[in-house]
């Protein structure tokens, strides 16, 4: 049985943990790269506080990246419209964000950008599942 296992079990075991790496390395540096080029967002207002709406499906936080102004007041209404991901909520380190997605509710979230930069938001799972803003 060992030798089965020496053989033939850890080998598979190898490539499957070879196979992740490779996609979590691949998957980090699209979007990494895709963060240098945000695409524009419709701009919506509400009293002057800049609304901002993003989905949560199985492809992760959409659209992202999103450009944001520093100081600029941001209402994020977040909808997660898929329950085949880990990220039914958003964390947002440095601004005590940590809220809860139910699934196909809209959920209003209110920061204000501190900080020009990379901002990554994502799930609780270490953002695994991530999004980012782009702040100018």
């Amino acid at each position: 049985m060992r030798q089965f296992i020496s053989r033939i079990i850890k080998p598979w075991l190898a490539l499957a943990a070879t196979a992740a790496l490779v996609g979590i390395t691949q998957q980090g540096c699209t979007k990494d790269a895709d963060a240098a080029k945000a695409p524009a967002v419709p701009e919506k207002r509400e009293n002057g506080v800049r609304v901002v709406e993003l989905s949560v499906t199985e492809k992760g936080y959409e659209p992202s990246p999103v450009s944001l102004k520093k100081g600029e007041p941001v209402k994020l209404v977040v909808t997660r419209k898929t329950d085949h991901t880990c990220a039914t909520e958003v964390v947002m380190d440095g601004y005590d964000i940590n809220t809860p997605l139910p699934l196909d509710q809209p959920v209003e979230i209110a920061f204000t950008p501190k900080e020009s930069g990379k901002l990554v938001y994502g799930c609780a799972m270490n953002k695994m599942i991530s999004g980012v803003f782009m702040v100018d």
